[in-house]
């Protein structure tokens, strides 16, 4: 596999498994020898993005940052998994509109909300629930799935293994 500096953004509910199907993605890609970095909105929201909250203004800038700094990495060369759950159907395609035609790749890493609110690994849609987190996305604020991904993945119905072996189908360059 040939490294493409490209970005793959994997978009979808909390708990749906993006941060985890990043990772996984990219300790592939790198024991294919390809240089990797993964921008996750958990890290970014620690240091990048400290400053902003859930509101939707909040939301748009957190993915304008989040899209101007994979742009900046994939342009040094690298290829670029970014794992935001970027709820926004515009904000997602003014994302894409800063890379050249082939070089974005949208994901939608899909889980059932049930099955996500059962996962809930931070307890952040119980706290949703109980009305300590306003505006969360899939309880009180909206997810805007994706009409025509490159790729949707179920993690409701495949494991981590299946979900990354179907990654690496799509990102593989056409012979």
């Amino acid at each position: 596999m040939s490294s493409r500096a490209e970005v793959v953004w994997l978009t979808g509910l909390s708990g749906a498994g993006k941060s985890t199907l990043a990772e996984a993605l990219a300790a592939a890609l790198r024991a294919h020898g390809e240089t990797v970095a993964v921008l996750d909105g958990d890290v970014l929201r620690q240091g990048l993005c400290s400053d902003l909250g859930f509101s939707p203004e909040d939301r748009v800038e957190n993915i304008r940052r989040t899209a101007e700094v994979a742009r900046l990495m994939q342009q040094a060369g690298l290829r670029v998994i970014v794992a935001l759950i970027s709820p926004y159907a515009a904000e997602r395609a003014a994302a894409q509109a800063r890379f050249a035609p082939g070089e974005f790749i949208e994901v939608h890493v899909h889980a059932p909300l049930s099955v996500a609110e059962a996962r809930d690994p931070k307890g952040l849609y119980a706290r949703a629930r109980r009305g300590e987190i306003r505006q969360f996305t899939g309880i009180d604020a909206p997810y805007e799935a994706p009409a025509t991904p490159a790729l949707r993945i179920d993690t409701s119905r495949c494991n981590v293994t299946e979900a990354v072996t179907q990654l690496l189908n799509l990102l593989r360059p056409a012979d």
